[in-house]
This record gives C-alpha cells, structure tokens and sequence, in this order.
C-alpha cells in the first residue's frame, strides 16, 4: 500500500486488530505527551506500532504483549519525525553521509533535487540509483529536474521528452524539481509548461524558484503550474507567495541565513501557517554540523516567536501535505507511517530517539541503522575527461584575449557570494591577452568543458585576490573552472584535478597546498562519512579567506559563478554571459585551437 514512493508493509487488517488489542504490538511507546499536529494539542497518550506503522494512539495498553518492546517516554515529546522538503544531497556530502548526519537529528524524510545525478548518469543511471538508495533507512525520495541549472550544448537531448517523463512516473518521484531559469516559464517555454501539466496529471507537485521575480512576474509563474518557492528573502516577498496560493517555503541556509526576516510574516503577520513550510536548502557541510538540518529550523523559528506547534507542523504535516503523502507521513495517528521522535524538551529540538518506520535507527545523537554500501561509479556514463591532461598544462589556456587597450575589459565584479555586477576597466595587453601583473584583486577564470569542445573565459574581481591558481569540477555546469592570478598555477591546478578525476585543487606558485577529490559527479565525495566533508569544506574556506575570499560560503560562490539566471556576468558554456542583457560578451572558443603539446 503506498503513493509516491511510500508505502507501509503492515496489512489494513493486522493494523485494525492491533488497534482494538487483538494482535499484540511490536512496539508500545508508553507514557509521553503527543504532540498532535492535526489538532494543535499536546495529549498524554501512547502509541502502538505494528511492523513499520502506527495502529493506536489512546489511553488503553491492551496492544502489549509478551514480546511487545515497551519504550518508557515519560516526561519527553512523541513528535512526527522532521521532513525536509527541498534538499540537495550533492554539497560535498553525498546521500549517504548526509542521511547518516541528519537521520540522528530527526528528518526521517527528505526530498532530494537529482540535478547532477541525472547531468552524469543520465536517465538509466540515476533510475538505478534511485532504486537502490530505497534501502537507506527513512524516506528518501526525489525531485526530478526538467531543465539543467545552466544551459549547454546539447541539454535538450540530455533533458528529454521521454526520459523526463519516465522519470516522474517513478515511484520514488514526488515531483519536478525547481526551475532555476524561471524566465523560460514567464516566457511559456512549451517543453516546460506541456510537462507541468503531466506532473499534475499524474498527481504529482512542481517545486519551484522564483528568486528575484516580481508580483506581478510571480502570477505568470503561478499560473505555469509551479506549486511551491523557497527563495523568498524578505517577510513581504514570501506574505506574496502565499497570497498567490504557493506554499511558501521559509528558508534558513548556509548561503541565506534568512529565517530571521521571513519569519516576520508569521511573528508580525498573523497569517495562518497551514501552508508555511521551512527548508535548509542544501547548506554546506559545516552549516549542519554547527547548526543542525530540520532540527535547527525548528529550533531557531521558536527561538524567533514561532509557537512550538506552528514550528513542527511546518517541517510534518504542512510539508506532508505540500508533497501530498499526508495519509503516510507528518503525523501521529493509526495507518501512518511509524516515523517517531522522543523530544527531551521544547527547546533543543534534538531527539533522544528517532524511530524510522518501526526500527529505533538512532538514540541520543548516534546512528544504529546500517546504511547499504553503494559502489557510485556503477552509475556513472560520463567520463570524468574526455581529452589528455596535456592540453591543461599550457599557461595560455587561461588568459584573457585583449588586443585593443584602447578599450576596457567587461570584469564581473562580486558584490556578494553569488551575485555580481559589470565593471569596465581599462587594462594593459601583453602578446594578445590581458596584463594582470599589476592589477590588485584581479583574476583570471576559465571554464573548460570536460569533453574538451570549448573554453569561455573571463576576468573576476573580489574573488579571491591573491589567490595563484585553483581549479574546480564542483559547479553548477560541473566543467573544470580554474581561476587564478597566476596562469602556470591554475594550469598546475587543472591538471592535477584531471588526475584525480574531478574535484578542486588550490596552488600557490608551483606548490598544491590544498586537493579535495569529488570523484562523484566532480561535485561529491564518495566517503561515507559526512565528518570527511566538514573536513574538506573548513579547510576550503579557509585556504580561500586566507588568499582574500571576503564571503562565508565558499560552495555556493563556486556553484553560481556558472549559473545563467543571476544578475551580474556568469562564465557559462557559451562565453562570458550579462544575465540582465542576455548577452554573450565574448564567446567561447574551441578547446582545440587551444592545443599545444
């Protein structure tokens, strides 16, 4: 018996007989306060569960039995286990190592966006994947792309009719993921807008991404079908979703710490919450061991105002019923899914026990449950490079052509960590490329295409500014982007990353000083361990901070410095691109003129 990818394995006549005390349960929760998020109450109640679900909640202890496991919950909070609805399990962290951390915290569920999964496994590939993460314990289940985060040659092929279609009908699919490149739905792009309407037909939702878009732009997105945004950065932005019938998603991340202000909406505005939702949004690895996944949500609304019960039916049930599996998840009642949490208090939001579909998996902060050993590369149909190490050991891959110093040089200029903004600036030529030595903070970037067809390049400004060479496969398009001061460094850079198969390697003069391999996809690591990717991020940031990096993520710089939907100039796969003109500045030239042995 199940919907979207949830089922439970107890029978509808087992449940009804355990729930009038006829068949003993196979654990009794005994004692605790219920916190019942249907009607808002906190219920001096027990439960019974019966293979992987719930049967009773009430006051009669008749479901105990001689083999019955009783959990004695006095004085603590029998909680629905944590949702996040809009994860991104590829932060350095792979689905692994970040359901090993946060399963312990209390998320049980969590929906995961396949973008890069999909961009190298392509459709068969994360098919088999998908499947085979359904042993993990909890309920992980999946988003599914329509479109790529960044254009590129050949995505309408990679993005296909078909295999997007059969992708959504997965069991494991809840529904579309976010457009990033809203635009192509205010514009009814008629691929995104036909399969809108086969997502609802199948009964399925269409998260969404509206950064940046006006009220009277957000109608027109509304009205292509999507379902839900979480980019709303003010009280005001996310009070206009949720008047134009979005669950709005309130989003509190390592790259947008915005809970304090969206909060507003509820602590000032007295709306009703039931379609208020909060998310994390993919934080980097240090965000959530510092601050928590669901857990901190929880934690930091309350701590803003929030009354408890709102709190925790914004991360159970308004997020179940938001993914339409509220008859399986997001509360406490007979025929749901036994996802449990033992609170010690209404503070912390961190459980003593987390119980994921009748098994304990996790008490007191540390996994019990085993989690299945996936061999990655079996997915994987891309190669990790496509052409000879060779052809990045030469210097002038990475400059800038400038042959006229008579006029300036289009740099993009980072006014924060994702956004940036245009600067001309008038710059000296040395044979044919743009003279750096001089130039205080500014740095050459290269984005080079992993099958070796062509290179875009630009020139940044508050990057990094005495950063001498770094070369990167964790971004958006997952090319190799090397940026630097020093072009024999950023070429000693991007030749060691193509040794290692994909990840991001930092040098000074001719010294590789930092090396963090992400051999899954060029944006993950394959170790288990979710403390191994706190390691390799804390140690990212500081070696960048240390060369001058002024923000506090490093991760998603990286990752939208090739996005194409971001005000400001973008290194993308078609050149040096100004997002607000919709302009390519200087065009990407083929890898191959650039060959030198």
């Amino acid at each position: 018996m199940g919907v979207n990818g949830l089922k439970i394995n107890a029978s509808r006549s087992e449940l009804v007989e355990v729930a009038k005390g006829n068949l003993p349960a196979d654990v009794f929760i005994k004692g605790g306060t219920i916190i019942n998020v249907y009607s808002g109450e906190f219920l001096k109640l027990h439960v019974a569960i019966y293979k992987d679900s719930i049967a009773y909640v009430g006051e009669s202890e008749a479901a105990i039995g001689a083999d019955t496991k009783v959990i004695d919950a006095t004085g603590k909070y029998v909680a629905p286990g944590f949702i996040e609805a809009h994860s991104h399990p590829w932060v350095i962290y792979n689905p692994i190592s970040i359901t090993s951390k946060v399963l312990p915290l209390g998320t049980t569920t969590s929906v995961n966006d396949n973008l890069f999964f999909h961009l190298h496994m392509g459709a068969k590939g994360f098919k088999d994947l998908a499947h085979d993460l359904k042993d993990m314990p909890g309920n992980f289940l999946w988003f599914v792309r329509l479109v790529s985060q960044a254009d590129y040659p050949g995505e309408k092929a990679w993005y296909n009719h078909h295999d997007i279609h059969e992708l959504l009908k997965l069991e494991e699919v809840v529904g579309s993921a976010e457009v990033t490149r809203w635009p192509m739905l205010y514009k009814g792009d008629p691929f995104l807008l036909e399969t809108m309407d086969f997502v609802k037909e199948i009964g399925k939702i269409s998260d969404g991404h509206t950064s940046g878009c006006s009220y009277e732009k957000l109608n027109a997105v509304v009205a292509s079908g999507v379902t839900a945004c979480h980019e709303a950065i003010t009280a005001k932005e996310a009070l206009d979703r949720l008047r134009l019938g979005m669950w709005t998603v309130l989003r509190n991340s390592s790259l947008r710490p915005d809970l304090a202000e969206v909060i507003q909406m509820i602590t000032k505005g007295n709306v009703n919450t039931s379609r208020v939702v909060m998310t994390t949004d993919g934080p980097h690895p240090g965000f959530i061991d510092r601050e928590g996944f669901v857990d901190g949500l929880v934690r930091n609304a309350v701590e803003l105002g929030v009354p408890v019960m709102n709190a925790i039916q914004m991360v159970t049930i308004n997020a179940a019923t938001y993914l339409r599996l509220e008859d399986y998840i997001g509360g406490i009642a007979p025929g749901r899914k036994a996802d449990i949490l033992l609170l010690p208090d209404l503070e912390n939001f961190r459980p003593d026990m987390v119980i994921a579909s009748g098994e304990i998996v996790a008490e007191n902060g540390q996994l019990l449950a085993s989690m299945p050993e996936i061999s990655w590369e079996k997915y994987v149909v891309r190669q990790p490079f496509e052409f000879p190490k060779f052809v990045l050991e030469n210097p002038e891959l990475y400059l800038y052509p400038h042959g006229d110093e008579s006029k300036p040089i289009p740099v993009s200029y980072f006014k924060s960590n994702v956004i940036t903004q245009r600067k001309d600036i008038m710059l000296p030529a040395a044979d044919g490329f743009a003279d750096l030595s001089g130039q205080d903070g500014l740095l050459y970037a290269a984005l080079i295409d992993r099958r070796g067809k062509w290179v875009s390049r630009a020139l940044l400004e508050r990057f990094a500014s005495t950063l001498d060479g770094m070369a990167s496969t964790y971004n958006t398009t997952t090319e190799l982007l090397v940026v630097g001061r020093c072009a024999q460094a950023m070429a000693t850079a991007a030749a060691r990353v193509h040794e290692i198969g994909g990840g991001i390697v930092v040098v000074d003069k001719a010294e590789i000083i930092l090396e963090i391999p992400l051999p899954l996809t060029g944006m993950m690591t394959s170790d288990p361990s979710f403390d191994q990717a706190v390691a390799y991020h804390d140690v990212l940031l500081q070696t960048l901070q240390e060369r001058g990096f002024p923000f506090h993520d490093i991760l998603y710089t990286l990752l939208f410095l090739t996005c194409d939907f971001l005000p400001g100039l973008r290194l993308v796969p078609y050149g040096l691109y100004e997002v607000k003109k919709d302009q390519i500045l200087l065009e990407a030239t083929p890898l191959s003129t650039n060959i030198v042995k």
